[in-house]
């Protein structure tokens, strides 16, 4: 079989030159477990950080030997555990960039091929989609009328949001970068507004958009991105601390939280980690699986084919150059 490994233990933000495509042994039925082909790879913000150690306390994979993590979509090939046969289909977190893996039955939910498109359980009915379920619903609480902000809005979590609180009948105001992704944002993920923070008077923009001060902000990005957001947030607040991608590889301090804002907003500060909700998984899926059927959550890829393709497209990624949810199709 084929996967992907590091060249070398990694120093700075990845590129597609820091791996290498190599063969591997067929792996054999584990106890309790499947063999399974992999059909398609995410690849996601959090990889790079886990690559060079940093995410969640866990071990960066080792040079030439661990294929890469990813979560991925497979189908059982051959099985020891009554819960899967040949022929199913799955969604794992514990994939990687390897044509065929043997993985425990614990590691994977079924899925329903004729549910949604089997791509769709990596980005709105995957993590990413999730992650923005519970960060709004189940920590912001999020309710008709409210005002939401979110960052990084043309990228598969921050979309989802968007796209949710719209859903809830609160409004939905995007920060992204550039013109095409902002125009993403309003025209295919529907927002009541997007601002394209690498023009000049992007801070003037977002006053304008802003419908009323905003009452929910999901942070995707940076402390930097959340002042801005606290300067012109309502009294009470409610802050989903999701993410700080532009801190992941920098070789700096940590992030400080602008605390006087909180305070001065009275804001609540909800740290979130989506593994704390895996086990809605079903629960979300069984309530969103409607939206992305019906149109309401729409979903946007940028999907290369092969497995030789992923460490370019995890660069386009850790460059921001992305448009959607970054998929490996290896069908």
């Amino acid at each position: 079989m084929k996967q992907v490994v590091l060249r070398a233990a990694l120093t700075a933000a990845p590129t597609a030159d820091d791996f290498a495509l190599i063969d591997a042994a067929a792996p054999s039925v584990p106890p309790d477990g499947v063999v399974a082909e992999t059909l398609y790879l995410s690849i996601d913000p959090y990889i790079g950080a886990r690559l060079r150690g940093r995410h969640m306390g866990e071990a960066p994979p080792r040079p030439s030997i661990d294929p890469i993590p990813a979560a991925a979509i497979v189908r059982v090939l051959d099985s020891s555990s009554p819960l899967f046969a040949p022929g199913d289909y799955a969604h794992t977190m514990h994939g990687s960039w390897s044509d065929c893996a043997a993985l425990p039955a614990t590691q994977l939910r079924k899925l329903d091929p004729d549910a949604a498109p089997l791509s769709a359980h990596l980005s709105a009915l995957g993590m990413p989609g999730l992650t923005a379920w519970a960060g709004l619903t189940q920590l912001a609480r999020v309710r008709s009328g409210d005002v939401v902000l979110v960052d990084a809005a043309a990228g598969a979590v921050g979309g989802a949001v968007g796209q949710i609180a719209r859903i809830t009948g609160a409004r939905a105001i995007g920060i992204a970068g550039g013109a095409e992704k902002c125009a993403i944002v309003r025209d295919e993920y529907r927002f009541d507004a997007c601002v394209d923070y690498r023009a000049p008077d992007w801070q003037d923009a977002l006053d304008a958009a802003l419908p009323a001060p905003p009452t929910i902000i999901f942070e995707n990005v940076s402390t930097a991105m959340l002042a801005a957001g606290l300067q012109r947030a309502a009294p009470y607040a409610r802050v989903v601390l999701c993410g700080l991608a532009d801190h992941y590889q920098a070789d700096a301090p940590p992030a400080q939280i602008p605390v006087g804002l909180v305070m001065m907003r009275r804001a609540s500060l909800h740290g979130l980690v989506v593994y704390d909700f895996y086990d809605r998984w079903d629960a979300f899926v069984a309530e969103a699986g409607p939206w992305v059927r019906d149109g309401r959550l729409a979903i946007r890829e940028d999907r290369m084919r092969g497995l030789e393709s992923a460490p370019a497209l995890l660069e386009k990624l850790m460059r921001g150059a992305n448009l959607g949810k970054c998929v490996i199709d290896l069908t």
